[in-house]
């Protein structure tokens, strides 16, 4: 699970960065109330150095996608040749920067995103994520409220996610349940919501509900090796063998050269 959770904690995928582009290149609906006698605002209406840099974001999130991380920064730097305001050139620069381990550089990058358009929650939330891994955990609360005070603010389910594990890291377990529980109230499907929350009631030794958040999760296509390991040791404190078979069953059949199949078969479930 931990091996996939930056990739779904960041707001950095093609997608998002294309969305923040598309919101921020031409703002949709009437320029002003009714009876202004103003136009609407439509893509036509997009300055050519604010195009040019959005779709150079726009290839450059797909270069990160790719894993071409030196050629994604090449095209962010051309976007920003393009248009030096453009806010999503540098949010996606300051991912970049963090991919190639220049922590400092990105958090210059986020927070000029930031300066540009502050009522930016993916700037925000990356920001804090980035304060989280460095182990700022008061800082990065601080950015995570920033992003979830924006309204209609669309990724509050991942934001909510990332102050929990945070606030679990900072040894604030039961603030970290609250935002936890904030998170699946709004995507019960994510799996890092679901193997968070299971493992911090694991912790606690709240062995039946962390069972109804494992399963939820072993029960769909999402499962893998680490889910699969903290079920079946949930369950052995509930003493439900047969779900502890089964599940062994599972890890020996899927994940046979796995860690988590290794200490199955070697009965440390107090490991």
């Amino acid at each position: 699970m931990k091996s996939r959770l930056l990739c779904w904690l960041l707001a950095g995928s093609a997608a998002a960065l294309y969305g923040c582009a598309a919101g921020t290149a031409a703002p949709a609906g009437p320029a002003a109330d009714a009876g202004t006698g103003q136009e609407w605002v439509t893509d036509s209406d997009e300055p050519e150095q604010r195009r040019r840099a959005r779709l150079r974001v726009e290839l450059a999130s797909g270069y990160f996608e790719q894993g071409k991380t030196t050629v994604a920064l090449d095209e962010v730097k051309q976007a920003l040749a393009a248009d030096p305001s453009y806010a999503p050139a540098y949010n996606l620069r300051g991912l970049i920067y963090l991919r190639l381990q220049e922590p400092r550089l990105a958090e210059a990058s986020f927070q000029q995103a930031i300066k540009l358009a502050p009522r930016d929650g993916d700037s925000w939330h990356n920001l804090g994520w980035m304060h989280c891994e460095a182990g700022r955990y008061a800082a990065a609360v601080e950015a995570f409220g920033k992003a979830l005070q924006i309204p209609r603010y669309a990724a509050m389910a991942k934001t909510w996610m990332s102050q929990g594990i945070c606030q679990a890291r900072a040894g604030q377990p039961l603030e970290a349940e609250r935002s936890l529980m904030r998170a699946f109230e709004l995507d019960a499907g994510h799996p890092v919501t679901s193997y968070t929350l299971a493992s911090l009631l694991m912790q606690r030794k709240d062995y039946a509900r962390a069972q109804f958040y494992v399963r939820r999760l072993n029960n769909s296509e999402l499962a893998n090796a680490e889910s699969l390991w903290l079920g079946a040791r949930i369950e052995h404190r509930l003493n439900n063998r047969e779900a502890v078979r089964q599940l062994g069953e599972q890890l020996r059949r899927r994940y046979p050269e796995s860690k988590e199949a290794a200490t199955y078969e070697r009965g440390a479930f107090d490991d």
